[in-house]
């Protein structure tokens, strides 16, 4: 198809002709970006988006460390309800490159259930974060069985209903049309993205009118430039980034580059307004508070203690 489409609410046709997404191949009329990074050839097999893999990679490993040092803060608000958006960020990666990369390649047969998870997989990351935030508000005790259950009622309900959009919209077309996927399209971007913005506006909010210290503001408004900017890139400036870079990458490995930077900025935002454990804080200017036993002298005529010698 020659003519490039236009963004059109309810059609991933525009998307899909600036990234290699990983529904495109099921949704729509089918647009292909016309711009790919380049290939390559692993024992006779074709691994597409090799540096969105090693990014991948990297992202991984830094979820992992992000994870460690939020359970390292025992007694930090909301660590247990933050760390399962990090646990959902971890599915994600996984799953995006799975679908992204030929490791299942389109025309198989499971292909469209590993689409369907991917939906499902970010509506629940999305929803998680969102819940993540109310904990900042203590309305609901953090770290309680109510809270977590909670979140994964929530993120599970996410999962759900966004897996069952994917699945009616391309294996039951009588139902939903996927060249005209209305119910798809506003689940991944309008209820996706209003979580999103819902979650950062709280935490503005939060930082304005509670905290005393400003701070942590940079690291929630750095959050959601990063984030921006990855979106645009990915889904906007798609080939334009490809062409520019000689195809070696392209918008979905700088979507996913600065999808990685926004999140990190969301624990560097979280790890600010939390605090330090007095078990494990160390200071250059401590002191040292320490009972001893009592000293007992013995009194003089006068009924005072000795003079030390």
């Amino acid at each position: 198809m020659s003519d490039t489409p236009t963004i059109e609410f309810g059609s991933f046709d525009f998307f899909c002709s600036q990234a290699s997404l990983p529904f495109c191949s099921l949704v729509g009329q089918k647009f292909m970006p016309t711009c790919y990074a380049r290939n390559l050839e692993f024992y006779g097999y074709l691994i597409f988006q090799a540096a969105t893999i090693v990014m991948a990679v990297v992202a991984l490993i830094m979820a992992f460390i992000m994870i460690i040092h939020i359970k390292s803060k025992y007694t930090a608000v909301g660590r247990k309800e933050v760390v399962k958006f990090y646990y959902y960020y971890c599915l994600y990666i996984i799953v995006e490159v799975v679908a992204s990369t030929g490791i299942i390649p389109m025309y198989s047969e499971y292909y469209p259930w590993v689409v369907h998870t991917y939906f499902g997989i970010v509506g629940a990351t999305c929803t998680a974060l969102l819940f993540s935030g109310f904990v900042s508000f203590q309305w609901i005790e953090d770290g309680t069985p109510k809270s977590l259950w909670l979140i994964r009622v929530a993120a599970l309900l996410s999962f759900g209903l966004n897996f069952a959009a994917s699945f009616l919209t391309f294996q039951s077309p009588q139902m939903f049309d996927p060249k005209k996927p209305l119910i798809l399209f506003v689940l991944f971007f309008v209820v996706n993205g209003a979580e999103i913005l819902i979650y950062f506006l709280m935490q503005v909010f939060l930082v304005v009118t509670v905290l005393d210290e400003k701070w942590p503001l940079g690291a929630i408004l750095f959050a959601a430039a990063f984030y921006i900017i990855g979106i645009v890139s990915e889904f906007i400036l798609g080939n334009e980034i490809c062409n520019y870079c000689a195809h070696y990458i392209d918008g979905v490995f700088f979507g996913f580059t600065f999808i990685l930077l926004s999140v990190m900025m969301v624990y560097k935002y979280w790890d600010s307004i939390t605090k330090e454990d007095l078990e494990f804080s160390v200071g250059k200017n401590q002191t040292v508070w320490e009972i001893k036993e009592p000293t007992y002298y013995n009194m003089n005529d006068k009924g005072q203690p000795p003079r030390p010698f």
